[in-house]
C-alpha cells in the first residue's frame, strides 16, 4: 500500500521549461489532469509532498490550490528530507512512491517503494526506476503515476466514485 506520493516539479509537474517575462516574473504550465489526480489522491486520505530543487512562488500557489501540505522548495538533498518527512509521519519508505526526472532525484527514487519517471526523464534515471511512464513531464505523467497507484492500492473504484 502506498500512502505518500512525492512529486518533483520541473520536468514532472511541468515540462521543465522556465519562462521569464520581461519584468522578471516566472511562469510555469501545470497539467489540469495531474491536478485532478492529486486532489483525488488527497481526498482518499493519502498524503502528497512536493520536493523540488528550485524555489518558485508559482509552485507554492499550485500546492495551495491542490491542498498539498508538504511543500519543500530549494532542496539540495531530497533523500534526506524525504526520510525526515517519513519519520515525522510514521510512514515506511516502502509505502512511498515518487516521481522524478533528473539526477538530483536519483537518491530519493532509489529509496522509495515505487519509483517513476516521465518518458523524457534522464537516461540515468530511466535505468533505476520501477516505471518509465508513457507521458512526458508536464503532460500528465503524475496522473499516470497516481492512476497506477490506485490500481496497486486496490482503490480504482473509490477513485472513479469521486467523479462518476
Amino acid at each position: 500500500m502506498i500512502d505518500l506520493i512525492v512529486l518533483d516539479v520541473d520536468g514532472c509537474l511541468t515540462d521543465g521549461k522556465i519562462i521569464y517575462s520581461s519584468s522578471g516574473d516566472e511562469t510555469k504550465a501545470f497539467n489540469v489532469k495531474d491536478g485532478l489526480a492529486i486532489r483525488s489522491w488527497l481526498d482518499l486520505g493519502h498524503k502528497a509532498a512536493i520536493i523540488t530543487g528550485r524555489k518558485s512562488a508559482v509552485v507554492e500557489r499550485r500546492a495551495n490550490e491542490l491542498g498539498i501540505t508538504y511543500l519543500h522548495q530549494g532542496v539540495k538533498d531530497k533523500a534526506t528530507l524525504l526520510k525526515q518527512i517519513c519519520e515525522e509521519n510514521g510512514i515506511a519508505l516502502r509505502h512511498v512512491a515518487a516521481v522524478g526526472d533528473d539526477l538530483n532525484d536519483h537518491n530519493m527514487l532509489k529509496m522509495v517503494g515505487r519509483s517513476y519517471t516521465p518518458n523524457d526523464g534522464a537516461r540515468h534515471i530511466k535505468e533505476i526506476v520501477d516505471v518509465v511512464c508513457m507521458q512526458r513531464g508536464g503532460e500528465g505523467v503524475v496522473r499516470e503515476m497516481i492512476e497506477s497507484l490506485f490500481r496497486i492500492n486496490d482503490e480504482e473504484e473509490k477513485f472513479l466514485a469521486l467523479w462518476v
